[in-house]
C-alpha cells in the first residue's frame, strides 16, 4: 500500500489523481474529523445609528404611492410552480457516483427525505390530474390557513453527522489512511453548527413569504377594513423564531414587517402545552415501541440496503470499518453540508440506488413515527386540527390535546376573525397534523414494507416533509357550487382530494367540498382521537400496521 502525506493529498485531489488511483492511500491529518466554526459578528460590535441613521431620520424617500394588493391565486393564468433549479438555488448538487453522462440527470436533492428543499408537487400524484392550486374559475379565495415548516437547518446537536466526525477524529489517533473517492477525508473537518437556520433556509422562508403575498395579498384588505394587523405564531427555538421573521419579511417587506404583523412566540420545552411541539406533552411519542416504530423499522431496512457501497468505500479506507450507520451519516452529511455550505464532497460517494434507498429509509421512519403507521400521530396532530376548526367556526377550541388553552382562549393571542393565518412548526408536527386531518390520499396504498420499497404507496417523505414544507387550507366562495362556501387542502401546491376519506364530500375535479360538511367531518375526527389514551396508555403497537394514526385498543 502506497502512503502519501496529507499535504500531498490536497494536490492529488485537486488534480483528480487520487480519485483515479484507488491504490494511492493518504495518511489523514491529525485534525481530520475535528469540529471547526467561525464567529460573526465580532464580539462587541454593533451598528452605530448616529453615524448611520435609519431611513426615517435621513428622510427624502421619494414618491411612495401604493398599488392594489396582489391576488395571483385568482388572477394569474398559470401557477408559479417552485420547480427546477430555482427551488434549490444557490446549492450545487452533483450527479450520483457512477452516473453515465449520456443518461438523463438525476436530482439527488429530491431523495433526501426531510432534508430535501421543498418543491411544487403535482396534484396528479394524489388523483387530481387536471387540478391547479389556482382558484377554480369563478371562485374567489376568502381565507387562507397556512401551517409551514422551518427552512434548512444545521443538524440536531450530537446527531449522526457529528458522531461520524468523532469516529474519523478518533481514528486519526491510531492511524487513518484514505484513498480514491475518500481522499478528501484526509483533511476534512466538521463545519456544521447545531440546529440554527442556514442562509439557504432563511432564503426558503423569505421566498415562501413573498410567494404567499403574491398569491393572497388581497386578503390583507380585510385587516385594513377592521383596523387591525394579523397574528402569526411560532415556537421559541431559535430557528423557529428566525423562520417566522424571514417569512414575515418576505410577506410584508423589510423593515415593514416589524410593524405590520404581531409575531407570537410559544414556549417549546418539556411539559408545556404547545400545538407546535406536542411531543413535549405526549409521553408515548418518546417511547420507542410506540412513538419510535418508524426508527426501528428504518434501521432494519438500512442494515442491508447499502452493502455494495459499504464494500466499495471500505476498500478505500484503513483504520475504520464502515457500517450502514456510517453510510447514513455520510448521506446526511451530503444533505446538511449542501444545505449549509452550498456543496458537499460526500454527495459524490453515492450511487443513484443509494439515494433511492436513503429516501426510502426516511419514508419508513416518517410513515411509522408520525404518519398513519404511528399510534400517536393523530393525537399529536389533534391540537392543530382543533385550532384549524376553531378558526373555521369562530369558536375557541376545547382542551384534551397539546394545545395551550391559556393562549387559545384569548382574542389577543388566538384571534378567530383573520383572513390569513400562518403558523410555523416542525416537519414531524406537519405530518402529525396531516394524519389527524385524515388526508388518506397522501398515504394511499399498503403500509410500507421494511424489506424493500414496493412503490405501492403514495407517501414519499421528501414530498411531504421537506424543508419549508407547507399545508394550506383555502376557503373559497364559488357561485357555481351549492352551497357556495367551499374548502380544499393543499400540500406543497398539490391539491389533496378528500372524497375517499370525508363522508359527504363528492368526487370533485378541483378537490373542493362544502365548507360546512368538511367542518362537520373534522369535528367528528376530533371526537374520535383520544389524546389521553394514545399519549399515555400502556398498550402494545405492532410494526408494519396502518393505524390511521390511532393507538390500538384491542
Amino acid at each position: 500500500m502506497q502512503l502519501v502525506p496529507a499535504f500531498v493529498s490536497a494536490l492529488l485531489v485537486q488534480s483528480g489523481t487520487a480519485a483515479a488511483d484507488d491504490a494511492t492511500f493518504v495518511t489523514a491529518s491529525p485534525h481530520a474529523g475535528s469540529a471547526v466554526s467561525d464567529l460573526y459578528p465580532p464580539t462587541g460590535t454593533s451598528v452605530d445609528s448616529v453615524l448611520f441613521p435609519p431611513e426615517s431620520e435621513v428622510g427624502f424617500p421619494g414618491p411612495t404611492p401604493t398599488g392594489v394588493q396582489p391576488a395571483a391565486i385568482q388572477t394569474a393564468l398559470s401557477y408559479p410552480d417552485n420547480r427546477g433549479p430555482s427551488n434549490q438555488f444557490p446549492l450545487v448538487a452533483p450527479q450520483p457516483h457512477g452516473h453515465d453522462s449520456t443518461e438523463s440527470k438525476f436530482d439527488i436533492t429530491k431523495y433526501w427525505g426531510n432534508l430535501s428543499p421543498w418543491y411544487s408537487l403535482n396534484s396528479a400524484d394524489y388523483g387530481l390530474p387536471d387540478t391547479s392550486p389556482l382558484a377554480p374559475e369563478g371562485c374567489s379565495v376568502t381565507q387562507v390557513h397556512l401551517l409551514y415548516r422551518h427552512g434548512a437547518r444545521y443538524p440536531t446537536t450530537g446527531a449522526a453527522p457529528a458522531q461520524f466526525a468523532d469516529k474519523i477524529a478518533n481514528a486519526t489517533k491510531t492511524g487513518l489512511e484514505v484513498s480514491g473517492d475518500l481522499a478528501f477525508l484526509a483533511d476534512w473537518t466538521y463545519k456544521l453548527g447545531g440546529e440554527l437556520l442556514t442562509p439557504f433556509g432563511r432564503s426558503q422562508e423569505f421566498l415562501l413569504g413573498i410567494q404567499h403575498r403574491q398569491l393572497y395579498g388581497h386578503l390583507l384588505n380585510n385587516f385594513t377594513e377592521a383596523g387591525t394587523i394579523p397574528v402569526f405564531r411560532t415556537e421559541s427555538q431559535d430557528r423557529m423564531v428566525k423562520t417566522t421573521h424571514n417569512f414575515a419579511a418576505g410577506f410584508f417587506g423589510v423593515p415593514e414587517y416589524l410593524d405590520q404583523v404581531s409575531i407570537e412566540i410559544l414556549v417549546e420545552t418539556a411539559g408545556v402545552n404547545n400545538s407546535g411541539a406536542p411531543y413535549e406533552v405526549c409521553t408515548n411519542s418518546n417511547v420507542a415501541s410506540r412513538g419510535g416504530i418508524g426508527s426501528t423499522m428504518a434501521s432494519k431496512f438500512a442494515k442491508n440496503a447499502f452493502n455494495a457501497t459499504i464494500a466499495r468505500l471500505n476498500s478505500q479506507i484503513s483504520g475504520v470499518n464502515f457500517t450502514s450507520t456510517d453510510i447514513l451519516a455520510m448521506l446526511q452529511l451530503c444533505s446538511y453540508e449542501t444545505n449549509a455550505l452550498g456543496y458537499s464532497a460526500f454527495c459524490g460517494l453515492f450511487s443513484q440506488e443509494d439515494f433511492l434507498n436513503y429516501e426510502y429509509w426516511f419514508d419508513i421512519s416518517f410513515y411509522y413515527n408520525n404518519g398513519p403507521g404511528s399510534p400517536v400521530a393523530a393525537a399529536q396532530g389533534k391540537a392543530y386540527l382543533q385550532e384549524f376548526v376553531a378558526r373555521f367556526t369562530g369558536e375557541y377550541p376545547e382542551g384534551w390535546s397539546a394545545l395551550n388553552q391559556t393562549f387559545d382562549n384569548s382574542s389577543t393571542y388566538f384571534p378567530l376573525n383573520q383572513s390569513i393565518y400562518a403558523d410555523a412548526t416542525h416537519e414531524v408536527v406537519v405530518l402529525d397534523t396531516l394524519t389527524a386531518f385524515n388526508l388518506t390520499a397522501l398515504f394511499k396504498g399498503p403500509a410500507l414494507s421494511a424489506s424493500g420499497n414496493l412503490r405501492d404507496n403514495s407517501f414519499v417523505a421528501s414530498k411531504i416533509v421537506p424543508f419549508a414544507t407547507h399545508f394550506t387550507a383555502q376557503v373559497l366562495e364559488c357561485p357555481a357550487y351549492q352551497p357556495t362556501k367551499q374548502i380544499r387542502f393543499l400540500v406543497n401546491d398539490a391539491v389533496v382530494p378528500v372524497a375517499d376519506s370525508y363522508a359527504g364530500c363528492p368526487v370533485d375535479s378541483h378537490g373542493l367540498c362544502s365548507f360546512d360538511n368538511v367542518v362537520s367531518v373534522l369535528k367528528d375526527r376530533i371526537a374520535e382521537i383520544d389524546f389521553d389514551y394514545d399519549c399515555f396508555a400502556n398498550y402494545t403497537a405492532a410494526q408494519g400496521v396502518d393505524y390511521n394514526g390511532r393507538a390500538p385498543k384491542s
